[in-house]
């Protein structure tokens, strides 16, 4: 298997946490991710989603929640990862 890296630039560590929203169009349901990062680099890249967010334009029917946290585990489905909460609750607003 190849490792997941930080998308934090210049970054370079193992990524363990995924930041995504849940996305649907009315009929499919899917997280939309907007980051993978480090212990490090989760914050920023939390933030920075958040951003990323108030950007994206929707037609009429599809639906986006605001970014949030997620483990990352290696080989797991989307709707079993585990929300980290406490992760963005310690994030400035």
């Amino acid at each position: 298997m190849y490792p997941v890296i930080c998308y934090g630039v210049g970054c370079g560590q193992a990524a363990r946490y995924k930041v995504a929203a849940t996305w649907s169009d009315g009929q499919t349901c899917e997280l939309k991710t907007y980051a993978i990062a480090c212990e490090s680099c989760i914050v920023a890249q939390w933030i920075d989603a958040k951003r990323r967010r108030l950007g994206c334009r929707l037609i009429p029917g599809e639906t986006l929640e605001e970014p949030c946290v997620y483990e990352l585990v290696r080989g797991s489905r989307d709707r079993t990862l585990v929300r980290r909460e406490d992760l963005e609750s310690a994030a400035p607003a």
